[in-house]
């Protein structure tokens, strides 16, 4: 499957549930407390992060997609730290706020990135059935998926009537349930439990093919459109009546913690489908984000820039020869990741061992290298007939093989000044004894502030004395 960044800015996504803030207290430990047999933590910072539906919000919202969040908390200051940073996130958050009811909150003393102890703040909500349908039925004008993120918490009473008013619109609804009653998801498009969460429903599964069996069961039970059960460090297992099984390892290199991996999960999907990804793709992109995840530390949100990194790695693209719309893409990207731009050009006809040095010694300029060459055409025009030895293909696939090189593009006018004014490099690099003002391009870069920079060439290495030393033999 071949896996693309869908345009996330065009789907609107309105999540419903359990909110919930994630503090954290970070500290070092020198001594054991004279008390008790523990360690004592020098409190130096305390961070407060959006958790349960709040983190989902924030995920989708991370993702460049619009998000409104529904849920319930106390009237109280940890009720406001979650409203600032979701309004800070651009995440549109409604709360029914109740005296007397703490906001619910899981606080963690870290130290040395390491969790010693969860206190958790939290009191059974009212017995009297809340109901959120009031603010959620107004907010589904326009939204493009649904989604349910149970926590068992008690924010989410009325399952059936939420998924009701969403199908009657046309809105796909998506549950991250919880519990050990599923029918209250009854018709949802999709739900994703953990493997855990489901062998509580159907129990315990010996092998592949008893899970598919057992999901496929309850899909024709609860009228759902799917099934996605998350499995660890065994990958996802997509179920749907009609289709094969899909099965997909799991993608990441480090596990360093699962704090709200699931929540990453359904928020990545519904940020997928409301952008109009078939299931399989939005499951393949969820996928892809729960390995970045499960390598930071905590309850964290993934970043449209770090996702599309994954895809391009996924592809191969994030190194070698591009077109103009990928190279676009990746040096967005690579700037969201404060790198610096470098970019060259030439015909590289015969490469040869003063390209190579100048290569990196350009290379070592910045981040990402770019190399521009002309094509065959331009490249005839500039250095005659019987030019260029070898076709703009494989000069290209030459110059990606080259480990100071990140991408290779190529060009068809005579200088590279219209791609120029595209690419916008940080650094314009050209080699040669000529001064920065000769230099092709130059004035476009400096025009936004970019450096131009003349690099030396290394003495006798010449294509063009190459090709006619050859000649003569």
């Amino acid at each position: 499957m071949k896996l693309s960044m869908p345009r996330f800015d065009q789907a609107p996504v309105l999540v419903v549930g359990d909110v919930m803030l994630d503090r954290y207290w970070h500290g070092g430990t020198s001594r054991i407390s004279p008390e008790a047999p523990v360690p004592v933590v020098k409190v130096d910072q305390i961070e407060d992060r959006p958790g349960g539906a709040a983190n989902v919000a924030l995920n989708i919202a991370a993702l460049g997609a619009p998000a409104a969040l529904v849920g319930v908390t106390g009237q109280d200051e940890a009720a406001d730290s979650l409203a600032n940073s979701l309004q800070a996130a651009g995440v549109r958050s409604i709360f029914q706020r109740i005296a007397h009811q703490p906001t619910i909150v899981k606080l963690r003393v870290m130290s040395r990135h390491q969790q010693l102890l969860r206190i958790d703040f939290e009191e059974p909500f009212a017995t009297d059935p809340l109901s959120l349908g009031a603010e959620v039925d107004g907010l589904l004008e326009g939204v493009k998926v649904l989604v349910l993120s149970d926590y068992g918490k008690g924010a989410l009473k009325n399952h059936q009537s939420l998924i009701e008013a969403a199908r009657a619109k046309g809105i796909p609804v998506l549950a991250d349930p919880k519990g050990k009653d599923f029918s209250i998801y009854r018709g949802a498009s999709l739900i994703t439990p953990n493997l855990s969460e489901f062998e509580t429903i159907v129990g315990r599964c010996a092998d592949e093919a008893e899970l598919v069996a057992k999901g496929l069961k309850l899909l024709e039970e609860l009228d759902l459109g799917a099934l996605l059960v998350t499995r660890g460090e065994h990958g996802m297992t997509l179920l749907r009546s009609g289709h094969p099984a899909f099965h997909l390892p799991a993608r990441a290199r480090e596990v360093f913690d699962v704090t709200g991996a699931g929540d990453t999960v359904i928020s990545t999907l519904a940020a997928a489908i409301a952008a109009g990804e078939d299931l399989p793709h939005a499951v393949a992109l969820a996928n892809l984000a729960a390995g970045i995840v499960v390598g930071k530390l905590g309850t964290a949100a993934i970043s449209a820039p770090e996702l599309r990194r994954a895809i391009q790695r996924e592809e191969g693209s994030e190194r070698g020869v591009l077109g103009l719309e990928q190279l676009l893409l990746a040096i967005d990207d690579a700037r969201a990741h404060n790198e610096k731009i470098v970019f060259t050009n030439g015909c590289f006809d015969i490469l040869h061992a003063g390209h190579v040095t100048y290569l990196e010694q350009a290379r070592a300029q910045g981040d990402r290298l770019i190399v521009a060459i002309n094509d065959d055409a331009s490249v005839s025009r500039l250095k005659g007939p019987g030019r260029p030895i070898n076709s703009v293909d494989r000069r290209m696939a030459v110059l990606a093989g080259l480990g100071a090189v990140d991408w290779v593009i190529s060009f068809p006018e005579d200088t590279p000044e219209n791609l120029l004014r595209q690419v916008k490099p940080d650094v314009l690099v050209k080699g040669g004894d000529y001064g920065i003002d000769q230099v092709v391009g130059a004035d476009i870069v400096k025009a936004y502030g970019g450096t131009v920079k003349v690099l030396g060439l290394v003495e006798n290495s010449s294509t063009t004395a190459i090709v006619e030393k050859i000649r003569k033999h």
